[in-house]
């Protein structure tokens, strides 16, 4: 079973997203899609001050099974990347949720955009269907 930590939110897309302050939200790749991907060889990442739209494609992750697009899961300006995570993706199959996080989002309130997504509870639903 997949590890679907409860601080965070989720999106049918399999991306976590974590409040870090009020008009902040930082995201990656579940568990469960690190898993499904298998060896993550390369991933590209939006540059700062790119603008989001949530829903929309925002970088892509290759494994050595398929490409994936990333999708931003909310609206919003690209305050910071994970550059380690281009230099070591496989950092996304070891640590999806702390090393492995990909962007910082500014936006106009960050507890807001999380509680428009999945809770822990539903994005399990999810993926044990």
């Amino acid at each position: 079973m997949s590890n679907v930590p409860a601080e965070f939110c989720y999106t049918a897309e399999h991306e976590w997203v974590q409040v870090v302050d009020a008009t902040t939200i930082r995201f990656g790749i579940t568990d469960y899609a690190q898993d499904a991907l298998g060896d993550i060889v390369f991933v590209s990442l939006p540059e700062v001050g790119a603008s989001l739209t949530a829903g929309s494609t925002c970088g892509e992750v290759e494994s050595t099974k398929s490409v994936s697009d990333i999708y931003a899961p909310v609206s919003g300006t690209v305050a910071a990347r994970n550059d380690a995570a281009e230099t070591a993706p496989e950092t996304l199959n070891t640590d999806p949720y702390a090393k492995g996080w990909l962007v910082d989002v500014t936006v106009a309130d960050a507890n807001a955009e999380c509680a428009a997504l999945m809770d822990a509870a539903a994005y399990t639903a999810l993926i044990s269907a």
